[in-house]
């Protein structure tokens, strides 16, 4: 026998629920409507439609691509082979710095992606391509270069990044004639997970000395110093038009080692002014303690002379060192 159930309470919140309450829009004033932004940021790899090989070196190969919904034209840097999880994470939390550096000589870096076993780098696209084989003989044209250099190394360098494969491969320039540096940060954690032996000709070419024969400095590695002395011989380089030591950069490790590390550091030639001259010097100091920062090389006499207006940037109080509180008299 089915006992009473009490009547429903007449206060039951099923019956007190109105089922067409709604809650007020806000009116849209298209005045104040922000457009969300574009990609390349967070887009995902599927969106870039490969268009041809414009690089390739140790450990990746660089393709101009296209980003399908926008039609603009990147970089992408695909990194091969089956690295570690720790490599891996390490060259993933390279590649977020890089994500944060901005500035107009340094080659921007929008997105990464780890696709199928493949760590892809969307980069900035530079459609004048690397600077070597560039041979620059007039010395205006070569100071605004170095400068350019200078600019996006000392950026660098105050954000405690260092290159540590400068070399005319890794410098771009696009057809608005502006100058980047490229191929940092990644290319420094794969050197370290590859066999020196197949990896270091080529660029041992533009190493320091100190770097390649730990007994010059006593073991002591300055990577800022040593980044300006690949900015050296770089810019010797564009200026004579060939690799200015005695043997050839695609020579082999011992005849390298010996021409950098026993010889004394090249000059430029008696033909070129007295201030591009002494501007090598200050860069190819054989002691690293020696070399000129980039922020000094940027007061350098062969600088400032070639400088147009247009040329001095903005801010240049705050790439320059102070003066001097007391003069050395």
């Amino acid at each position: 026998m089915r006992g009473n159930q009490p009547p429903a309470p007449t206060d039951s919140p099923h019956r007190r629920r109105k089922p067409d309450l709604t809650l007020p829009m806000p009116p849209r004033v298209p005045s104040l409507a922000v457009p969300l932004p574009l990609p390349p940021t967070s887009a995902p790899s599927s969106s870039l439609e490969r268009l041809n090989r414009i690089g390739s070196g140790s450990g990746g190969t660089v393709y101009k691509v296209i980003h399908r919904p926008t039609g603009k034209l990147y970089a992408l840097k695909v990194i091969y082979g089956n690295h570690e999880d720790t490599v891996r994470n390490q060259i993933c939390r390279e590649i977020e710095i890089l994500r944060d550096v901005d500035h107009p000589n340094v080659v921007k870096c929008h997105d990464m992606f780890d696709h199928a076993g493949e760590i892809q780098v969307l980069l900035e696209y530079m459609d004048g391509g690397s600077l070597e084989e560039t041979h620059i003989h007039q010395e205006p044209s070569l100071a605004d270069l170095s400068r350019q250099i200078l600019s996006g190394l000392h950026y660098l360098h105050r954000r405690k990044i260092v290159h540590r494969d400068i070399k005319p491969s890794n410098l771009l320039i696009n057809s608005r004639k502006q100058v980047k540096i490229a191929d940092f940060g990644v290319s420094r954690i794969l050197a370290q997970t590859m066999d020196p032996c197949n990896s270091s000709v080529g660029t041992i070419a533009y190493m320091s000395p100190e770097r390649i024969d730990t007994d010059i400095n006593q073991g002591q590695y300055d990577g800022y110093a040593g980044d300006i002395w690949s900015f050296g011989v770089s810019i010797l380089e564009f200026y004579l038009g060939r690799f200015p030591f005695a043997v050839g950069r695609q020579g082999d490790w011992a005849s390298l080692m010996y021409a950098i590390c026993m010889s004394q550091p090249p000059e430029a030639p008696p033909t070129a002014s007295r201030e591009l001259r002494d501007f090598i010097g200050c860069c190819l100091q054989r002691d690293p303690a020696k070399r000129w920062t980039a922020a000094q090389l940027l007061r350098h006499h062969f600088i400032t002379q070639n400088m147009t207006a247009n040329q001095v940037p903005p801010q240049a109080h705050q790439l320059l060192p102070p003066p001097p509180l007391f003069s050395s008299s």
